[in-house]
């Protein structure tokens, strides 16, 4: 929602509004987010599995985020992911979250069994995702036909809806397989009760163009069925455009998105949600409470030993910060007329107040003194152009911006010289 005043829309002319195809509002279907952080997220090599505590406050902050579903696990990996399964399902339950649980399972019964059983067990409603790898090249590595494809995906999918299961038919690489393969697939799913279909860049490999003719061309397909069916998406980075992609396919018809935080996940990791959300938050589509993403992302950061880039967006130490004079100068000038909405975005296009976050001014060789003023004003010194002389005589001496203590060193060995 846009709650500019007119002046203020005045100041930003936006080339992002212009001729767009899509207006979520608009769609048949509601558009939805999947969070894959504790299932695809922890499987990156260099990623650790949170401790289950974690787990359950990372549920809680996702629900608040308004994200709608969230895969919690897959229990067919061994009694650990059996028993955390359960306990973040139970914990959906007691606190009585919006979220709706999902698992992943191989496309075989006793996958699909171990979340039937957990269901049982909690009383908590948890979809299945059964994923099938469908592209040529896995299928000549397995040595699988499409009779085998057909049999493994039919089977399991029959016998979760006999159990009572909502089942999403996943197709690992979608991206590179063949139509004439995934048609028999989809149509086989969908008779045997799938009621969505996730199409899958599972190794990275899609760009914007591919993502259009894939998802246009599933949605024709549904849509000669006659049956009211959802499309996923699930994208990976390896190429970088795994964000990008990701709101291309909305534009196109997918109509719940699959993320992470941070992008974690194998090999370079998915896409990212956080990035997904701010992004449709600063298009207007949603209108989410994100106060709350950063707790979100600095969460995943401890507990998964994942450090938080300084440049990533948003949620990188440098993401709102500068030293540079003449960058600094224009928000300390918006900062001067009392404008918080306009130092937020003079030098940002990322409002950092939306996000629980401020504009930062820092003290470094390509400062401005203008930099170190204000930085004295910020931190409680008074008015001292003496001082303020001293720090950016320092500063230029130096090849980098200074940390805050060595800020502090500066002033205290500047009072020493005084006081001699």
């Amino acid at each position: 929602m846009d709650t500019r005043t007119p002046e203020e829309r005045e100041l930003i002319y936006d080339w992002n509004t212009r001729r767009r195809r899509w207006l979520l509002k608009s769609s048949p279907r509601p558009l939805l987010f999947n969070d894959e952080s504790l299932r695809d997220g922890i499987q990156g090599p260099s990623i650790v599995d949170p401790p289950i505590e974690a787990k359950k406050r990372f549920v809680e902050l996702t629900d608040a985020l308004g994200v709608h579903c969230m895969n919690i696990g897959l229990p067919g990996a061994g009694p650990r992911a059996v028993e955390d399964v359960a306990t973040l399902a139970r914990h959906i339950a007691d606190l009585g979250l919006k979220i709706q649980p999902n698992c992943a399972a191989r496309t075989h019964q006793n996958d699909v069994k171990a979340i039937a059983d957990i269901v049982q067990r909690t009383g908590v409603a948890i979809e299945v995702m059964a994923f099938l790898g469908t592209s040529p090249i896995r299928q000549y590595a397995e040595t699988w036909d499409i009779h085998r494809l057909m049999t493994l995906s039919g089977d399991a999918i029959e016998f979760a809806v006999k159990e009572g299961l909502k089942v999403t038919f996943v197709t690992e690489d979608t991206v590179r397989s063949r139509p004439e393969t995934l048609q028999p697939l989809f149509l086989n799913a969908i008779d045997k009760g799938a009621h969505r279909l996730c199409l899958c860049d599972t190794v990275g490999h899609a760009t914007p163009d591919g993502v259009r003719s894939l998802i246009e061309w599933t949605r024709h397909l549904i849509e000669g069925t006659g049956a009211d069916i959802g499309i996923d998406w699930h994208g990976h980075n390896d190429r970088g455009l795994a964000v990008c992609n990701s709101i291309f396919a909305m534009e196109y018809g997918a109509d719940r998105i699959h993320g992470t935080a941070l992008g974690i996940g194998e090999r370079v990791g998915n896409a990212a949600l956080d990035q997904i959300l701010v992004n449709l938050k600063l298009l207007g589509e949603i209108d989410n409470d994100l106060t709350k993403l950063d707790e979100w992302a600095q969460l995943i950061a401890d507990h998964c030993h994942w450090p938080i880039h300084p440049s990533y967006p948003v949620f990188g130490a440098d993401a709102f910060r500068t030293a540079t004079g003449v960058h600094a100068a224009a928000v300390i000038k918006a900062h001067r007329k009392g404008d918080h909405w306009l130092a937020d975005r003079i030098y940002s296009g990322v409002p950092a107040g939306l996000f629980g976050k401020r504009q930062a001014i820092d003290i470094g060789h390509q400062s401005g003194l203008s930099n170190v003023q204000y930085w004295l004003e910020s931190n409680g010194y008074p008015p001292d152009d003496a001082l303020a002389r001293h720090l950016f005589d320092t500063a230029k001496r130096m090849n980098r911006t200074l940390k805050h203590d060595e800020v502090v060193a500066a002033i205290l060995e500047y009072r020493t010289l005084q006081e001699a």
